[in-house]
């Protein structure tokens, strides 16, 4: 038999543990990381970036921050992640972090006719109000929502008029 130098071939490598010491195996593609640690990694710097370019945009071409939340898609092979940046104004007024505050403690959901507290399980209406189990229903809470004409503008809109042309006669 030829040895492994003379065919060509080479040995299989020995196993490479992932350099986070999590217990896997790693690969050479992935930096010798294993497939878990590489996906943290790639995600940890996408998110790097987006922090310091929106420090940046804040620091040099700020315009006052007059959106407070914008939202931006972050593509990496695991799939879509939504980053939400928050930007915050800076100023020497105190009345509006205690404005934030105000806003971020909000009491439990209540219902809107009995004032029963709903948390998770509380049904929304299409007039805007949130209601328990009980009052769910529009004819339970009296709902001023105009369902009819939803209905027929849905309709008239789903079919329209095809009137066709009027033809000269000859």
């Amino acid at each position: 038999m030829e040895s492994h130098d003379e065919t060509g071939c080479q040995a299989p490598e020995r196993p490479i543990l992932c350099i986070n010491n999590c217990g896997f195996l790693g690969r050479a593609a992935t930096m010798n990381m294993c497939s878990k640690c590489y996906k943290d990694m790639l995600l940890k710097q996408e998110q790097d970036k987006l922090a310091a370019a929106s420090v940046e945009n804040i620091v040099n071409g700020g315009s006052g921050c007059k959106q407070a939340v914008t939202a931006g898609s972050v593509d990496i092979q695991v799939g879509n992640v939504e980053v939400k940046v928050v930007c915050a104004e800076i100023s020497g007024d105190s009345s509006s972090g205690e404005n934030l505050e105000m806003k971020a403690k909000t009491g439990p959901s209540r219902c809107a006719t009995c004032r029963k507290r709903v948390g998770l399980t509380g049904f929304s209406c299409k007039c805007g109000n949130l209601f328990c189990a009980m009052h769910r229903y529009s004819d339970k809470h009296d709902c001023p929502f105009d369902y009819q004409t939803v209905g027929r503008d849905a309709i008239a809109k789903a079919n329209p008029i095809i009137k066709a042309d009027k033809l000269d006669k000859i």
